[in-house]
């Protein structure tokens, strides 16, 4: 496998890697600043503290964390580390984004239910409660055909291109819908003086909102290199019948006293198991949430 050394692009690469994890870090740190400077602190009471679990884990969660399982497979100093483990970080922060964001949701609705607020009727909370539902989906989906090894080659390869978008779309639509969220919030908190006098809190919360797209264009540019794709893993094994053997082990000392034409045939049938493998790679293992 590559080394990092070798990745096109590295500083590059490098560069954006460390600009998203401040700005995402920044962001989170700025989410509860918010809270607690302006908005009264966390609490779980039904309350308004207990809404702004809400904007705290969304960012955390749905923004930040799930930025992060999106570039994960990127990183070129994880190439050495095998696919399955790579997928299962992948998966498990993409969990953890999802905990996060349903107990999110789960405070909103707390919140306006006990003061006595209607639910959905806002663009915010349609966009995201879809964004919420496709997320999950996208996270069952993703388990059943990419982690587990029962989905045949052929699906993996059809699905990939879907999972790969949708993934890609979700992230973005959680970036717009937590703008469209911190400014209706901000329209219906201050009143004296309003969100159009610019005051401190109106003026922190925007600069949040300019951090929010800047991590999102960050993490999508990243995604969105070909040349900074994990590279095809070159396995001692090929795909071969059950009970086969890897290519240069028996398989091949078997033909030593062979003719020529054996060893040509043997050469040809391993090269045309690496391109299925590679094909393998393609459509199975990098699959990206």
């Amino acid at each position: 496998v590559r080394g990092a050394w070798k990745m096109e692009g590295y500083v590059e690469f490098l560069a954006l890697l460390v600009s998203a994890l401040v700005v995402g870090f920044v962001s989170v740190i700025f989410a509860v600043v918010w809270v607690f400077q302006y908005r009264g602190g966390l609490s779980w009471d039904g309350s308004a503290q207990e809404f702004n679990w809400h904007p705290v884990l969304i960012i955390t969660g749905f923004v930040f964390i799930q930025g992060i399982a999106i570039i994960v497979y990127r990183l070129p100093w994880t190439w050495k580390c095998s696919k399955l483990l790579m997928k299962s970080i992948h998966a498990g922060l993409n969990t953890i984004a999802m905990i996060l964001a349903i107990v999110s949701v789960v405070a909103a609705f707390d919140f306006h239910n006990a003061s006595s607020i209607p639910n959905m009727y806002s663009l915010h909370s349609w966009i995201g409660l879809a964004a919420v539902i496709f997320y999950a989906l996208q996270l069952f989906l993703g388990f059943a055909v990419f982690l587990l090894p029962f989905a045949p080659v052929s699906l993996r390869a059809a699905a990939m291109p879907i999972h790969v978008f949708s993934g890609l779309t979700i992230f973005a639509t959680v970036i717009a819908t937590a703008l469209i969220g911190i400014t209706e919030k901000l329209l219906f908190s201050l009143q004296n003086p309003s969100y159009s006098a610019s005051p401190p809190e109106a003026t922190f919360v925007n600069c949040l909102g300019l951090l929010l797209v800047i991590f999102g264009a960050l993490i999508l540019w990243m995604a969105s290199r070909p040349h900074w794709k994990r590279p095809p893993e070159e396995n001692i094994k090929v795909l071969q019948p059950i009970g086969g053997t890897p290519e240069g082990t028996e398989a091949e000392s078997t033909v030593t006293d062979g003719s020529n034409a054996n060893k040509s045939e043997l050469k040809m049938n391993s090269e045309a198991a690496r391109k299925q493998n590679f094909k393998l790679d393609e459509a199975g293992q990098r699959s990206t949430m």
